[in-house]
C-alpha cells in the first residue's frame, strides 16, 4: 500500500516541473511515513515563520517575553506588501507579540516577522533553538529583508527605497514567480522536508520547551489565509488544516497538520517545491494532489 501511495506522490510531483520534497506521517508516530526527496534541502520561504514563532514562544515559556508585551515597529523594519507596512503608514506603531504572531502566520506579514526575529535574539538564536530541539536539517540565516535583498538583488540603503527601485525594473513581477536557480540552490534559510515535519511533530506533539503554548500557534495557523488552494485544495471541505505557506520565485511550499475525521488522528506534512517551472496555479495543484494522497493513505492505515 505504501508503495502505491509513494508512486502516486511521485507521479503528482511531475506537474510542478521542478523538484518536489515530501515528508508526512501520523503525529502519534504510528505507522509508516510517506517520503520523497525528504532529506534534500529546500528554500523555506515563509514557512520559516514557524521556527520564528516557536522561538518566540520559547522565550515566553522562559518568562523573557509575554503575549501581551508591546513591540515597536521601527520605520526601517517595514517591508512593502505586508499588512502592517501598507495599512499602518504613520510612525509610532506598537503591537503585542500575540498580534504580531497572528499577522506573521495568517497573513505572512514580513514586517511582523522581522520585528519578531529581533525579539527572538536574531536569526542565529532561532537556529540554535532548532539545534537544541533536535531538528537537524533546518537553518535560519536571514530576516525577511535579507532574503528579499538577495532574491531581487537590491542595492544598499534603506530597504523600502531599494525595493521601490527594483519594482521599476523590467520583468520584476515575472521574477517574483519564476525559478531563480542561484537563489534556490543556496544553502541558507533551507529545510529538508523531514526536518520541517520533525519540527511540526515536536511542536504539536508537545515535546518542545514551549509545549504549554503550542495551542497558541495551533489556533493561529488554523486561520491561515494564504493556503486555500494548497494542502486544503482537494481535501473534504470540513477537514481541519493547520498550516503555513511559503512562496518566492520557483519555490511553492505548504506545511502543517491535517486532522483526519472521526478522531482518527492527525498527519504532519511538509510539501516543498523548488525550481518549479509550471505556472503558480499548477504548483498549488500539485501540493493539493499530494495532500489528498496522504490524507487517503493515512485514513486507510489508521
Amino acid at each position: 500500500m505504501i508503495e502505491n501511495a509513494t508512486a502516486e506522490i511521485s507521479r503528482h510531483s511531475l506537474g510542478a516541473e521542478g523538484v518536489v520534497g515530501v515528508a508526512a506521517w501520523r503525529l502519534d508516530g504510528y505507522g509508516p511515513a510517506l517520503l520523497l526527496n525528504a532529506e534534500q534541502p529546500f528554500p523555506m520561504a515563509s514557512t520559516v515563520k514557524i521556527a520564528v514563532a516557536c522561538r518566540i514562544l520559547e522565550r515566553i515559556a522562559a518568562g523573557e517575553l509575554a503575549l501581551d508585551h508591546l513591540l515597536e515597529i521601527p520605520e526601517d523594519m517595514r517591508v512593502g506588501g505586508s499588512l502592517i507596512a501598507d495599512r499602518f503608514i504613520h510612525p509610532g506603531i506598537q503591537l503585542s507579540v500575540h498580534n504580531l504572531l497572528q499577522v506573521m502566520l495568517d497573513e505572512s506579514d514580513n514586517t511582523a516577522t522581522d520585528v519578531l526575529i529581533q525579539a527572538c535574539g536574531g536569526v542565529a538564536a532561532v537556529t540554535r533553538s532548532l539545534e537544541a530541539w533536535g531538528v537537524a536539517g533546518q537553518r535560519v540565516d536571514r530576516d525577511s529583508r535579507g532574503i528579499l535583498r538577495d532574491f531581487f538583488e537590491l542595492g544598499s540603503g534603506p530597504f523600502m527605497n531599494a525595493m521601490l527601485e527594483a519594482q521599476t525594473r523590467p520583468g520584476h513581477v515575472e521574477r517574483d514567480r519564476s525559478p531563480n536557480p542561484a537563489f534556490e540552490d543556496d544553502l541558507h534559510d533551507v529545510s529538508t522536508p523531514f526536518a520541517m515535519s520533525t519540527l511540526l511533530a515536536e511542536l504539536f506533539g508537545g515535546r518542545l520547551p514551549l509545549a504549554a503554548l503550542a495551542t497558541v500557534l495551533r489556533d493561529i495557523m488554523r486561520a491561515c489565509r494564504t493556503s486555500d488552494t494548497r494542502l486544503r485544495g482537494l481535501l473534504p471541505p470540513e477537514t481541519e488544516v493547520i498550516d503555513k505557506t511559503g512562496t518566492i520565485g520557483g519555490v511553492t511550499n505548504d506545511v502543517g497538520l491535517i486532522v483526519l475525521p472521526q478522531g482518527r488522528g492527525e498527519i504532519v506534512i511538509s510539501v516543498f517545491i523548488k525550481k518549479g517551472c509550471a505556472p503558480c496555479e499548477r504548483r498549488d495543484r500539485v501540493i493539493a494532489e499530494i495532500a489528498r494522497t496522504a490524507y487517503d493513505f493515512f485514513l486507510l492505515v489508521s
